[in-house]
């Protein structure tokens, strides 16, 4: 889920929305770059709710990996 929200907030920034559409005069001539320009438009929207998310998230995975090499939790595997 860390890796997730870090590639989506990454995805989501206006550096990332301009790499895929800037330069471009028109997109009828660049039909590739405009579907990745459609698909990473609406995340621009939620870049900040994208930013507190994987922030807190990292934040709640530092904690835990404290809290296992210090021996006060147990680690539970999922695999």
């Amino acid at each position: 889920m860390n890796a997730v929200l870090l590639w989506m907030y990454s995805l989501s920034c206006h550096a990332c929305r301009h790499l895929v559409g800037g330069h471009v005069k028109s997109f009828k001539a660049h039909p590739i770059r405009y579907r990745f320009w459609k698909i990473v438009s609406p995340l621009n929207a939620k870049h900040m709710n994208l930013a507190w998310a994987s922030l807190l998230f990292v934040g709640f995975t530092d904690v835990y990996v404290r809290l296992v090499a210090s021996g006060a939790l147990t680690d539970y595997k999922i695999f």
